[in-house]
C-alpha cells in the first residue's frame, strides 16, 4: 500500500520533469536573452526538495494560462552552480524573473527584493506576480510591487 504523502511526492516530482529543464550556464543565459515578448521565470533549487516540489507544482499548473506572457524553466542548482553566488542562491527553492535580458526585481514587502524563496500554493497569488511583473517590465520597471504583502507570512 502506498501512502498519501509518497503518493503525493510521486506526483510532484512528476510536476518539475513537465517543465524544461536547463542543465548549464549557457542555456540559462539563453534562455533569458532569447525571450523578447515575455516574462522569463526561472526556479532554481533541486526538483528532489519538498519546497520545490511544491513550488514545481504550482509553477506547472499556472504555465497554461501565462503561456502568452511567460515562460517558466527550472535550474538544479547543483549541476549549473554559476549563478549561485551572483544571484545569492542560498535558499531551498528560489523564483527569479528576467524581462528582455534584465532581472526583474520584486517588492513582496519581505526586504528581498530580487525572488521569492519560499514555495507558493496558491495558482491566483502566482499569476498575479507574474502578471504584475510581465506589466510592470513592459512598461520598462526594473522593479515592481507585489500585488499581495507578505511581510507577515511567516509571523507566528
Amino acid at each position: 500500500i502506498v501512502s498519501c504523502r509518497s503518493l503525493a511526492a510521486a506526483l510532484s516530482r512528476k510536476m518539475s520533469y513537465m517543465l524544461p529543464h536547463l542543465t548549464n550556464g549557457w542555456q540559462v543565459d539563453q534562455a533569458i536573452l532569447s525571450e523578447e515578448q515575455r516574462v522569463v521565470v526561472i526556479r532554481f533549487g533541486h526538483d528532489w526538495d519538498p519546497s520545490c516540489m511544491t513550488m514545481d507544482e504550482t509553477l506547472f499548473k499556472i504555465s497554461e494560462k501565462v503561456k502568452n506572457f511567460a515562460v517558466t524553466y527550472l535550474v538544479d542548482v547543483s549541476k549549473v552552480p554559476e549563478f549561485n553566488k551572483m544571484y545569492e542562491l542560498y535558499d531551498p527553492c528560489t523564483v527569479m524573473f528576467f524581462f528582455r535580458n534584465k532581472h526583474i526585481m520584486i517588492d513582496l514587502g519581505t526586504g528581498n527584493n530580487n525572488k521569492i524563496n519560499w514555495p507558493m500554493e496558491d495558482e491566483q497569488e502566482l499569476i498575479d506576480i507574474v502578471e504584475t511583473v510581465y506589466r510592470g517590465a513592459r512598461k520598462g520597471r526594473g522593479l515592481v510591487v507585489s500585488p499581495k504583502d507578505y511581510s507577515t507570512k511567516y509571523r507566528y
